[in-house]
């Protein structure tokens, strides 16, 4: 990540010097690296970057896509609020989506919130409206619904409209009521809230594991994320979960509440755990003060939070203003700045990751920073030192965004600074020894030495047994280092090639886990296609892409001879992309390693044309729909969740490669830019009889 790209200014400058194929260039690297970080964060729980990074990166995509509509891809993230369902759960259908909310960074965009609603009321528009604020916690969002006061189901928030049944795991967490109490309890409602960790919790239960010789969890987020996410609720049981309400999404057989503010009170009424520091302000300048103070007591709280959640409190006034694509117009999120730390910068050790790609890293004084012992942090690139000018022996300024790897922010000044040393970046790999290369396009040097560089080689095994790829049970790290320290697998295909005289060789190796282990080698055999390509690690393609391809060529065969302008025909597909694909299948090693895999009984399995179409709505599946206007009965974030969830695509302009433009109430410039076009246009109406 260049320091540009982490300055809101500097963002905003960039792209106002774009022209349209410098825009076009920069969108076929962002989409695919905030669907990557997107897949992490929703399916894995694995985020490698922090939220304000995130946050940023997602707002020079939507500054880029503002200023050139007509670029907009069908796969930005942009069209989409967040992951779908991880496999292995029961599927979780929200009746009113769960969308995510827009950041803001600072007290002017507070106040141009404050303005963007007024605009929109007009001469509804109080003379100061009433807000909310909130703590915004880092937990995993989720819904629990009660029918007749009783705790029927809970869900994860997955891609907004269906995300992961987790009831039984919420139901052994003790902050969560199974009944609700009191006069007024609806015959149906759904709560929506945060799932996390106190931080004593966090560390004691981290502790406990530590003693029991397993690994500490690195941050409450992701472990909390984590433990609802587990087939077996006794092990739910064991941490010690919270959940905090924040917002209702349906109620029914009981009057409505006129004000946020009161639905909070009838939360607590209820029995549902509510935040005391939750706040109702009048006016935007009252919201300003209340985030500061928030913020002041931020280290002092018994949980981590990155921001504050700024909501209009009236009910009726939400109502009115209604939603966008991703978010409702009527809440916003703050963004808290990174907490930072500073800390002695020991030494700088350098680690190679899946793609060869060296990244120096800053083994550091351990340090508390949000909530959580630091060690480590990355220090990217050889520019992003040279830039900072760090030096062993620095005393370094360390962030670290409530759930990610930290980052080196500044060295401190001192006398002795230009006395030490400068780092000295290695002229070959630091594992195998192998040829060092950087692209001058690049800031990443990379080793060459593909396929027997054993760092390589241990973070492909672990991406290839993923669950999301081959998915080996019981193929883990410690297991995978063994592997390939005892030199039992020097390439992906050797997995295929153990056997159980060789695994009992291994530490922590029974004849039952053996056993185990090569079923599920046998097992793995015969994914389908599209988790195959996963698999492979091939650059720039991570599931979605994967998918895509699958259904594009159907067999490997065909993905494999494909040429750079194949793949440009392939939904979401763009020049950078496309060529990292076709030269991977040119290379002659990783050719040599598919034909080993298929030689040992890895199937790649074909999708045959008509299976690939029964899978979604016929009528819809692979289309690419537009919509524009006021629809009769759908809000727009509605329509688009639906197209998704039948195979089709959403877009935000209208191109040659449209399918249908659906148009409503004061449809504008897209409609006509399709009937320019000859693109088909439907309504409402149409489009739910094409969806069943």
């Amino acid at each position: 990540m260049d320091a540009v790209t982490l300055d809101p200014d500097a963002i905003a400058a960039r792209v106002g010097e774009l022209d349209e194929a410098g825009a076009r260039a920069r969108l076929d690297q962002l989409v695919p690296e905030i669907n990557h970080h997107n897949e992490l964060y929703h399916r894995h729980d694995a985020a490698v970057i922090d939220d304000r990074t995130y946050d940023l990166l997602y707002r020079e995509l939507e500054s880029i896509e503002a200023r050139f509509p007509q670029l907009v891809r069908d796969d930005s993230p942009t069209r989409r609020v967040g992951g779908p369902a991880v496999e292995g759960l029961a599927e979780f259908p929200h009746r009113v989506p769960m969308l995510s909310l827009a950041n803001a960074f600072s007290d002017d965009e507070l106040r141009e919130f404050d303005a963007r609603c007024r605009r929109f009321l007009g001469a509804a528009a109080p003379e100061h409206i009433a807000y909310v604020v909130e703590p915004k916690l880092d937990g995993l969002a989720a819904e629990l619904v009660y029918a007749d006061g009783r705790l029927t189901g809970a869900g994860t928030r997955g891609d907004g409209q269906v995300g992961e049944d987790i009831v039984h795991n919420v139901r052994t967490m003790r902050s969560v009521p199974t009944r609700l109490h009191g006069d007024d309890v609806p015959s149906w409602v759904s709560v929506r809230g945060e799932i996390l960790f106190f931080l004593a919790g966090f560390e004691k239960m981290n502790a406990d594991r530590v003693a029991r010789g397993e690994k500490a969890f690195e941050n409450p987020r992701n472990a909390a994320a984590g433990a609802v996410r587990q087939l077996d609720p006794k092990l739910a049981a064991e941490r010690p979960l919270q959940f905090i309400a924040h917002s209702h999404g349906l109620a029914e057989g009981t009057a409505a509440s006129p004000s946020h503010t009161e639905w909070l009170a009838r939360f607590r009424a209820w029995g549902l755990p509510t935040n005391d520091l939750n706040r109702r302000v009048e006016g935007i300048e009252e919201v300003i003060v209340a985030i500061a103070d928030l913020r002041h007591r931020r280290d002092d709280l018994p949980y981590e939070i990155d921001g504050a959640v700024v909501k209009v409190d009236d009910v009726e006034l939400q109502e009115q203003l209604g939603f966008v694509t991703r978010s409702p117009r009527w809440a916003v999120a703050y963004k808290y700045p990174p907490p930072q730390v500073t800390t002695l910068l020991e030494k700088v050790t350098f680690q190679v990751g899946r793609t060869g790609a060296i990244t120096p890293v800053a083994n550091l004084r351990p340090v508390r920073v949000g909530g959580v012992t630091v060690s480590r942090a990355t220090l990217h690139n050889e520019d992003q030192v040279r830039l900072l000018d760090l030096r062993e022996g620095d005393h370094v300024v360390v962030e670290r965004a409530g759930d990610v790897i930290p980052r080196v922010v500044r060295a401190v000044p001192d006398e002795e600074h230009a006395s030490r040393p400068e780092v000295v970046f290695p002229s070959s790999c630091p594992v195998c020894g192998g040829e060092i290369h950087r692209d001058p396009d690049e800031a990443v040097m990379r080793c060459t030495n593909r396929l027997s560089c054993p760092a390589q080689l241990v973070a492909g095994l672990r991406h290839f047994a993923s669950r999301g790829a081959m998915d080996v049970e019981g193929l883990g790290q410690k297991l995978v280092d063994q592997l390939v320290d005892r030199g039992l697998v020097k390439h992906v295909s050797d997995l295929y090639r153990l056997t159980r005289s060789q695994l009992l060789t291994l530490e922590r190796m029974g004849g039952k886990s053996a056993d185990n282990l090569l079923a599920a080698l046998e097992i793995s055999k015969g994914r389908p296609l599209e988790r195959c390509i996963t698999a492979l690690g091939i650059p720039t393609v991570g599931e979605a892409t994967a998918r895509d391809l699958a259904r594009h060529f159907l067999t490997l065969d065909a993905l494999m001879a494909a040429s750079d302008a194949d793949l440009l025909g392939v939904h979401g597909i763009g020049e950078v992309v496309a060529h990292e694909i076709a030269a991977f299948f040119r290379d002659p090693a990783h050719r040599a390693e598919i034909d080993a895999l298929r030689s040992l009984g890895v199937a790649f399995t074909p999708l045959d044309a008509p299976a690939a179409a029964a899978s979604v709505v016929e009528a819809i599946a692979g289309k690419t729909f537009v919509i524009t206007g006021t629809l009769p009965t759908l809000e727009r974030a509605e329509a688009e969740a639906r197209i998704q969830a039948a195979g089709g695509k959403t877009s935000g302009s209208v191109s040659k490669k449209t399918h249908y433009v659906v148009a409503g109430e004061k449809a504008g410039s897209k409609l006509a830019k399709a009937q320019e076009l000859g693109v088909p246009v439907i309504d409402e109406a149409t489009l739910l009889s094409m969806l069943g």
